[in-house]
């Protein structure tokens, strides 16, 4: 399938950021159709202990006050340098969406939370603690009873059998990976596949693309991504990328951050492309985040509802969530993105 050419598709995009100086109207979803929301409760830390782990494993959980058979979003955060937003205390403007909107939301604190200190201890994993990332994931769902249990009021309201994984940034590597995404190890050769069959469908938001397009100093950074292949992701995933995400540090291919996308197998696959975003996508690390470089909330608004409804839609197929938010997407004067899908599994096959 040929990739389309980026292009500038809002004016005020390549303009200046400037602070609100007057108050501003905020919609909840950009003008795209989602549910009532309703009260949140949010639980943290739920704390794990795993064996082997240098630090405990600290969780948020965060659901809807009312309703059964709720289906459950596993998050990974980014590997960003703000001190907290990179742990279970960022990426608020999601997750307060998500659980609002009917999902149990868990946000596990990954190895390389600045604040645990053990970004640069020397050990083979701390660059990015990119293995041990998805063995917290893993972990997480391996030991959904405890948080359960933990949980003030959660216990008997989690359907298991409805389970996504979303990631941002390097979280999107992290579940590439429980997608079937691989890591070879360039010196032995080994390869690593830890997908997790557990996971109904995964949502990759600006993660890193193939190693083959990992530029020379990068690869020599961080070499275990230069081992990254898409050949064998087999499940079931968006792709959300930001059209002008586009680092020359990391690597000379414009659309690098969609090979989630291009390169992976089967007709399963879906990428939205958010006209004007760059890497935060408007700012869904956190409210008022400073490290975001494309500040918009309506961006975020959009986002979050879109991710909400491919998820609907994918854990549930007879759900028309994804089709409802891609015919309202379609139909909008100035549209906040495009999709593009390899099949109508849970959408229209292109808009």
């Amino acid at each position: 399938m040929p990739r389309p050419t980026p292009a500038a598709r809002r004016l005020t995009s390549a303009r200046p950021l400037r602070r609100h100086t007057v108050s501003t109207l905020f919609t909840e979803a950009a003008g795209l159709p989602v549910d009532a929301a309703q009260p949140v409760v949010t639980f943290s830390p739920v704390t794990l202990t795993v064996p082997g782990r240098p630090a405990p494993l600290e969780i948020k959980v965060s659901a809807p006050v009312t309703g059964e058979n709720l289906p459950v979003i596993l998050f990974s955060h980014g590997h960003g340098r703000s001190n907290f937003l990179s742990s279970h205390r960022g990426y608020g403007p999601l997750t307060d969406f998500w659980a609002a909107h009917g999902f149990v939301v868990l946000q596990p604190t990954h190895l390389d939370f600045p604040g645990l200190g053990l970004r640069d201890d020397g050990s083979a994993d701390a660059s990015l603690f990119w293995r041990s990332r998805v063995e917290d994931m893993r972990f997480v769902l391996d030991h959904l009873d405890d948080v359960e249990a933990i949980t003030p009021g959660l216990a008997g309201r989690v359907d298991r059998t409805k389970t996504a994984a979303v990631g941002h940034s390097l979280g999107g590597h992290t579940v590439g990976m429980l997608c079937g995404m691989t890591v070879t190890d360039l010196h032995d050769g080994t390869v690593l596949d830890l997908r997790d069959k557990r996971i109904t469908a995964g949502v990759i938001m600006a993660g890193p693309g193939a190693g083959e397009g990992l530029a020379g100093t990068a690869a020599e950074r961080f070499p275990d991504l230069a081992g990254t292949s898409f050949s064998e992701m087999t499940e079931q995933a968006l792709v959300v990328v930001g059209e002008n995400d586009h680092n020359p540090v990391f690597t000379d291919q414009e659309d690098w951050r969609a090979d989630a996308y291009y390169r992976s197998p089967g007709q399963n696959k879906t990428l939205l492309t958010l006209f004007g975003a760059e890497h935060m996508l408007g700012g869904v690390s956190g409210y008022d985040a400073g490290e975001t470089t494309d500040e918009n909330p309506e961006r975020v608004a959009a986002v979050r509802a879109l991710v909400w409804a491919y998820l609907r839609s994918a854990l549930s197929p007879d759900d028309p969530a994804w089709a409802d938010a891609g015919a309202a997407l379609a139909a909008q004067s100035d549209p906040w993105g495009r999709i593009d899908t390899k099949n109508d599994v849970v959408g229209p096959a292109r808009l």
